[in-house]
């Protein structure tokens, strides 16, 4: 069975509800990243899916030297923990050097390897050595079965709590292409796969001094992606996204949330009962 422990209540993969993660990309402020987190629960609620939610306290990786990043370390640590009290759900957040993976397992449950750094051996034990679940992000520029290599480096750090998430792969240039194979060519290495459905329309580096996207193609991303086979799908979610400091073209609007779930959700639970076919 392949499966991955979130926490004692949660786990990804089979046998399991789809799960969402899903936030802001960045922690803007704390009364911000509360409402978003509460919002983004409730519909969860209404559709009955679990929810962990992500949000970034540090953008290392903008396109320019003048955009927004986030928060320090410490105070992005303490809205994220005040989340998990006041909102009562799991949270994810990305880490980009080897240091930070220890003092953000103190807080979250899953830490995120954002796709640029996947192969950073260094950076991967470390996530893999907290003992907490890792979530890495295939790279634009790795095919899914070099995703392998990325699986034995966790392994070897003494981790099986882990999950792969495609997020596309560069075509040319500012633009990226999903190749919907790579989600039953990694769940091969053993791990269930997210799909995350909002960078995968992004189109980075598009508007000069910061990333583009093409938002309205979500819907038709996801639900694709569910009736290929996923065991959870990630979305950045903004109530404003038009206004958001980061990743606002790609970002799903909090009131348009439900719908798009709603779809991606029946698709995945009628696949989830079919029978599988082998060629």
């Amino acid at each position: 069975m392949i499966q991955t422990s979130i926490t004692d209540t949660l786990s990804i993969g089979d046998g399991c509800p789809l799960t969402l993660i899903g936030g802001p990309c960045v922690i803007e402020s704390e009364d911000f990243t509360l409402k978003m987190a509460e919002g983004i629960r409730k519909v969860c609620d209404r559709l009955n899916i679990p929810l962990i939610f992500k949000s970034s306290f540090d953008k290392a990786n903008r396109t320019s030297i003048h955009s927004f990043r986030g928060q320090p370390l410490e105070a992005g640590l303490k809205i994220l923990q005040r989340v998990k009290e006041v909102v009562g759900v799991p949270v994810i957040t990305d880490i980009h050097e080897s240091y930070q993976a220890a003092l953000v397992a103190e807080v979250v449950d899953v830490l995120q390897i954002p796709a640029f750094l996947c192969r950073q051996t260094d950076l991967l034990l470390a996530a893999a050595a907290t003992g907490r679940a890792v979530n890495v992000k295939k790279g634009q520029f790795l095919a899914p079965w070099d995703m392998q290599h990325v699986v034995s480096k966790l392994e070897a750090g003494g981790t099986k709590r882990i999950l792969l998430t495609e997020r596309g792969t560069s075509f040319g240039y500012n633009t990226l292409v999903v190749d919907f194979r790579s989600l039953p060519q990694m769940r091969d290495f053993g791990y269930p796969v997210v799909f995350d459905a909002t960078h995968s329309v992004q189109m980075p580096g598009g508007q000069g001094e910061k990333s583009g996207g093409q938002r309205q193609f979500v819907p038709y991303l996801a639900r694709a992606a569910a009736a290929i086979g996923m065991d959870a799908v990630f979305m950045e979610i903004h109530d404003n996204p038009d206004i958001a400091p980061s990743d606002g073209p790609n970002m799903v609007p909090l009131d348009k949330l439900e719908a798009v779930l709603q779809q991606v959700v029946r698709i995945h639970d009628a696949f989830q009962t079919a029978m599988p076919v082998f060629l």
